[in-house]
C-alpha cells in the first residue's frame, strides 16, 4: 500500500479522534466552545491530505486510485461533515449520555434527496481538486488514473441519483 492510502487512513482516524474527543469534551467536561473547535478541526485534517497527495505527485509519482480516494475523501468529509458531526453528536447523546433525541420524521425520499445532494456537493469538489491536480501536473499519461477516478465516481453519483429518484417516484410505505 503507498503512503498516501496511508495518508487517507490516518486522516481518517483522525477525523474520529477529534469527532469523539470534541463530544467527551463538550459533554463530559462541559466545555462547549472547545468540543466545538475539536469537531471542526476536520477541514484541517482535509487540508494535510490534500496537501500530501499534491506534494507527492509533484515528485513525479504516478497517480494511482489512492490520489483518486484522496480527493474523494476531501470532498465527502467537506459536503457530509456537518451531516456527519450532527449525527456523532445525536448518536453520542442517545447511547452514552442516554438521552432522548428527537428522531427524524423526513420522509425516506426526502432523505435519500438530500443524501444525493451531498453527494453531487462532494463529487464537484472532489472533481475540482481531480481536475486541478491534472492540470497542474500536467503529465496525462502520470494522472491517468486521477481522470479515470471521476468517471468511475460520476457513474457512483448517477446511480445514487436514481436511487434517490425511485423513493420519490415510488415511496416506502410505513410500517
Amino acid at each position: 500500500m503507498n503512503g498516501i492510502a496511508w495518508g487517507i487512513i490516518v486522516c481518517e482516524i483522525m477525523f474520529w479522534v477529534f469527532i469523539l474527543a470534541g463530544l467527551i469534551v463538550r459533554y463530559g467536561w462541559r466545555k462547549q466552545r472547545l468540543g466545538l473547535r475539536l469537531m471542526a478541526m476536520s477541514p484541517v485534517i482535509d487540508l494535510v491530505l490534500l496537501v500530501l497527495t499534491v506534494y507527492d505527485l509533484r515528485q513525479g509519482t504516478e497517480a494511482t486510485w489512492a490520489h483518486g480516494v484522496a480527493a474523494i475523501y476531501i470532498g465527502v468529509s467537506l459536503a457530509f461533515g456537518k451531516s456527519l458531526i450532527a449525527w456523532a453528536d445525536q448518536t453520542y447523546q442517545r447511547f452514552i449520555l442516554r438521552k432522548d433525541v428527537v428522531r427524524d420524521v423526513r420522509s425516506k425520499a426526502q432523505r435519500e434527496r438530500e443524501g444525493f445532494v451531498r453527494h453531487l456537493t462532494a463529487f464537484i469538489i472532489g472533481s475540482v481538486l481531480l481536475t486541478g491536480m491534472i492540470f497542474w501536473i500536467a503529465d496525462f499519461k502520470q494522472t491517468e488514473a486521477l481522470l479515470q477516478t471521476v468517471q468511475i465516481w460520476f457513474l457512483v453519483l448517477l446511480v445514487d441519483g436514481l436511487i434517490a429518484v425511485s423513493y420519490t417516484i415510488f415511496p416506502k410505505r410505513a410500517d
